[in-house]
């Protein structure tokens, strides 16, 4: 492991396009790779990147696996604030994945045996070929939230104040934030052949130093990507990347 590779980027606009590169290189080696898409408002220019990439024929995703990273529970089907709703949108049909090419999370039942489960079916299938992730204002991936250890499993958690801050931007205010969700666990996450961390905007600032720069621990969960079995490669605009 030689540790992340960090490219800095001038915009947005540019992250998504150097992110949509890594990503088509990644499927024209493996056509049927398994990807792990995160939401959040990051990794949107890089989805449109690739859909317009596909259209045009450049980028052949008809064997594309896509896996769920997180949800809110305690929604109602069609529900706007869910988070498979939005890959779907932004990632599942502008690519054309469809059906059993779509593994999605446990929600219903006894969750801890349903995400017990959830893992084993992981460990079965192998590691996923590329995660793309974000990373949280307080350093979780996924809903992996701090303190949160690298053998962390799929389960049902409760969302903290800083993440329901944060996404009280995408539903309307703090009220429509549900507090729990089931995430994809730091273990799986971890194990990734591939990971691709977007960083973007100022707000991002300290916890992408934090995470690559700080002591390695539970209080930053990304920071325990210098430690991913896999290739780490973290693309960040200067808005981010700039002196603390």
């Amino acid at each position: 492991m030689g540790g992340p590779r960090v490219l800095v980027v001038d915009d947005a606009d540019e992250l998504g396009r150097v992110a949509a590169d890594l990503v088509s290189d990644t499927i024209a080696l493996a056509p049927a790779a398994s990807v792990i898409p995160a939401t959040g408002r990051t990794p949107m220019k890089l989805y449109a990147y690739l859909a317009a990439r596909r259209d045009a024929g450049l980028l052949d995703t008809s064997e594309v696996i896509a896996v769920q990273l997180d949800e809110y529970l305690g929604l109602a089907d069609g529900d706007r604030r869910s988070l498979f709703g939005w890959m779907e949108r932004s990632f599942l049909e502008p690519l054309g994945i469809t059906g059993e090419r779509v593994i999605r999370l446990p929600l219903d039942g006894d969750l801890d045996d349903a995400c017990a489960a959830y893992d084993r079916d992981r460990d079965v299938r192998g590691p996923v070929d590329l995660a793309i992730l974000g990373i949280g204002e307080n350093g979780h991936l996924g809903f992996n939230e701090p303190p949160c250890g690298p053998d962390a499993v799929t389960r049902p958690v409760v969302l903290t104040p800083t993440t329901i801050s944060a996404n009280a931007g995408y539903w309307g205010s703090g009220a429509d934030v549900p507090t729990r969700a089931v995430t994809m666990g730091m273990r799986h996450l971890l194990a990734a052949r591939t990971i691709l961390l977007l960083v973007s905007g100022r707000s991002k600032r300290r916890i992408v130093h934090r995470a690559l720069e700080d002591d390695i621990g539970p209080d930053v969960p990304a920071s325990f990507l210098r430690e991913a079995e896999g290739d780490v490669t973290v693309v960040v605009d200067r808005a981010a990347w700039g002196a603390e």
